[in-house]
């Protein structure tokens, strides 16, 4: 894997790592609830989670694509529609990015948000399919697909926990921010733009 295609990967998966999901409403709740410190150690774990997920999906696609070219213009089809459509559905979803303030809670239960990062993150239905939508156009077949994908692996991972380090020392910000339906409108709208533009992107990409 090239440098290029590494940091073509790494502009493209900005989008799904900080689109609305689990793990991103769950950094968000935490952020307003606990704090900068309980919100970081979480993420770690979520990032962790992820990690393991992403391996284990991009293993997966590793031997696929090296048996078939025929799967490797599937999966990418099918990722790019997935990218298109929740785009669509973001831009939407009137819903997205606005939160409710909420209060501040009591000493953050380590133990059950430990458990929740981990639940969430390892069954994480928009994680599984981003990662299988963004992967393959990054991979090449040519090359030992182990290394390739715990290099994309790692690089996911490490997104979505610089996610929730901006979420936790954003928290004050997001309060205000997220809880404006005008702003929260325009975020989605760039937001869902930005999923149909990468979408468009992986559909006319070229098997590496």
């Amino acid at each position: 894997m090239t440098f290029e295609t590494w940091l073509l990967f790494l502009v493209v998966s900005i989008a799904p790592v900080v689109s609305p999901g689990p793990g991103v409403l769950f950094a968000l709740t935490n952020s307003l609830r606990y704090g900068v410190r309980t919100t970081i150690m979480i993420g770690l774990v979520n990032a962790a989670g992820i990690a393991v997920l992403g391996l284990a999906v991009g293993l997966g696609l590793g031997a696929v694509m090296r048996a078939s070219g025929t799967a490797f213009v599937i999966l990418k089809v099918v990722g790019a529609i997935y990218l298109i459509w929740l785009g669509i559905k973001i831009w939407r979803d009137r819903s997205a990015f606005l939160v409710d303030a909420g209060r501040h809670a009591g000493p953050p239960p380590m133990g059950r948000l430990t458990t929740q990062a981990l639940a969430i993150s390892l069954t994480n239905p928009k994680a599984v399919v981003a990662i299988a939508a963004l992967f393959p156009p990054f991979l090449d077949a040519s090359q030992p697909a182990t290394q390739q994908v715990v290099i994309l692996t790692v690089t996911y991972g490490v997104l979505c926990e610089l996610n929730h380090v901006v979420i936790a020392f954003g928290g004050g910000w997001l309060r205000s921010f997220l809880t404006s339906p005008r702003r929260a409108r325009w975020l989605r709208r760039i937001t869902g733009g930005a999923f149909v533009g990468f979408g468009s992107l992986l559909a006319v990409s070229s098997r590496p």
